[in-house]
């Protein structure tokens, strides 16, 4: 068993997302000790594996949550779990693309930069550099 603060370290998200995550609903089975505090047992890191993942492609509380409640639902609901991770890839696929479009243009001013460093020129793309331009023209 694993308290939030372990689970919190041991999946890379914050204790106060994991607090959400459980008022949300999306540990079902959690277990409290004498104390009072969440204990997380090994099927309930399950749990928190696929939330992380639904929510890290920006899937809507409301519908992690009909997620969880499908699992809880049982076999009748694999075809509509089928299709909210079917969504949810596409989802994720158009994301990498963006990221992909994002990346090349990194590399383009990464490239950019390093030529001006290297040949000790000025930046003419910046727009500041285009205004001193213009004011000492004027």
């Amino acid at each position: 068993m694993y308290t939030i603060k372990e689970v919190a370290e041991k999946m890379d998200i914050s204790e106060h997302t994991l607090r959400f995550w459980a008022k949300s609903g999306f540990f079902p089975f959690l277990t409290r000790n004498d104390n009072n505090v969440r204990m997380f047992s090994e099927n309930d890191l399950n749990w928190v594996r696929i939330v992380k993942c639904l929510r890290s492609v920006g899937t809507q509380t409301k519908d992690v949550k009909r997620y969880i409640d499908l699992c809880i639902i049982g076999d009748s609901t694999i075809k509509e779990r089928y299709q909210i991770i079917l969504d949810t890839k596409a989802k994720a696929l158009e994301q990498m693309d963006e990221l992909k479009k994002q990346l090349e243009l990194l590399d383009y001013k990464e490239n950019f930069y390093k030529n001006l460093i290297k040949n000790h020129s000025e930046d003419v793309w910046n727009p500041m550099n285009q205004n001193k331009e213009q004011v000492e023209s004027a």
